[in-house]
């Protein structure tokens, strides 16, 4: 089957290779960077399907480029709130996603992120390479344990869950905000209360909720004021969740003890003054970064959106009324 597609950044070659033996060729974005705006309407003009990243906007423009031919944009990512969905909707193109399979990777990450906030260990890293450390002492750097612990989990969903499960290994206690029971939770004790509360018991807050109106700084100066000084928070969902503004005043004030960032509210630019801080550890959006998630997610962003060129339900489809709305 030939189709006219555009993979806006190179892939994992496994989602490659996918396309070249269902689709033949297909143009694909030579450079590895992040297309501007006006690159990528460009680049969509005509198109049958997109693959696309998470760091495309794909907005009325965009799509209204891709044009009446456009049966799909396949997002490589679990999330998608970078892509206009009604509008989609609207023009009977399917969206796609690649839920599942980052799951695991970005649970192990999450607890990365926390052991090295609460260990301080990317700051003794830090020290010790700069060839000012002098030896062994008794309050130098100093932490706080993870065993024993109070862990709070703001969204239960698959990734949510997959972290609070995780701490069984370290005997912490686990408080879960959500909007409905947890049976996996509560099958280890968790126990599910108000975002107030969570915030007010838990030593780590780790977050887990998807980016909607709803949850657009869910965490601001308000609930941080809520959380212990001795407390860590870690964001491995999307960075608009927190008001980073408000969280490098926490930080910079001791409001807070600490916190691990992979997102940030306005990628790939921090807020101003979270760098210069040392006790936060940020990461460059790594979450689903190992060679078999990612290698995974690229083929079931292609197989996404080979379903849909041949007409079929994507395995993965966010908004499947696009195919009424094109009949």
């Amino acid at each position: 089957m030939a189709a006219n597609i555009y993979v806006t950044r190179r892939i994992p070659q496994a989602g490659l290779d996918q396309l070249h033996a269902a689709c033949g060729e297909f143009d694909m974005n030579p450079d590895d960077r992040v297309l501007s705006h006006a690159a990528l309407i460009e680049a969509v003009r005509g198109r049958e399907g997109v693959l696309c990243l998470l760091t495309d906007t794909v907005d009325e423009a965009v799509l209204a480029a891709a044009g009446p031919r456009c049966r799909v944009f396949a997002n490589f990512a679990v999330g998608f709130d970078n892509i206009d969905v009604a509008a989609a909707t609207r023009r009977g193109i399917l969206v796609t996603n690649t839920p599942g399979v980052l799951t695991e990777t970005t649970a192990d990450l999450a607890w990365a992120l926390l052991f090295a906030v609460a260990r301080r260990t990317v700051e003794g890293d830090r020290h010790f390479r700069s060839g000012h450390w002098d030896g062994w002492a008794p309050m130098q750097f100093l932490g706080h344990d993870v065993y024993g612990s109070t862990l709070g989990v703001v969204g239960a969903g698959r990734i949510g869950t997959a972290v609070a499960l995780r701490s069984v290994g370290f005997r912490t206690r686990v408080l879960y905000a959500n909007p409905e029971p947890n049976a996996e939770l509560d099958a280890i004790g968790g126990r599910r209360v108000s975002l107030d509360e969570l915030l007010r018991e838990s030593d780590f807050v780790t977050l887990h909720v998807p980016l909607d109106d709803s949850t657009r700084h869910l965490i601001g100066a308000h609930e941080l004021a809520l959380m212990k000084p001795t407390a860590c928070l870690i964001n491995t969902a999307r960075g608009p969740i927190v008001d980073e503004a408000a969280l490098v005043v926490a930080l910079r004030d001791g409001q807070i003890s600490g916190a691990g960032l992979d997102v940030y509210e306005n990628e790939p630019a921090p807020a101003p003054g979270l760098t210069a801080l040392d006790n936060v550890v940020c990461l460059p959006h790594l979450g689903s970064a190992t060679l078999a998630t990612r290698s995974r997610m690229a083929v079931m962003a292609a197989d996404n959106l080979i379903a849909a060129l041949h007409g079929e339900r994507p395995p993965n489809v966010v908004n499947p009324e696009a195919l009424d709305a094109r009949a």
